[in-house]
């Protein structure tokens, strides 16, 4: 029972971080911006309208 709802709340969670970065992508996108990622230790710029979802 408690695994069950434990799992349900991880989906939920997962979902609505994916809205939210695709939000974030989408206004970026919209405003000519970039997104800065860390990839092994290294800082990464990404124009927003490169990254496809």
């Amino acid at each position: 029972m408690n695994n069950t709802i434990n799992n349900e709340m991880r989906e939920k969670i997962r979902h609505g971080l994916n809205l939210t970065f695709k939000k974030l992508v989408a206004y970026k996108a919209k405003n000519d911006g970039f997104l800065v990622f860390s990839d092994q230790g290294k800082i990464v710029k990404v124009q927003a309208k490169d990254i496809k979802l």
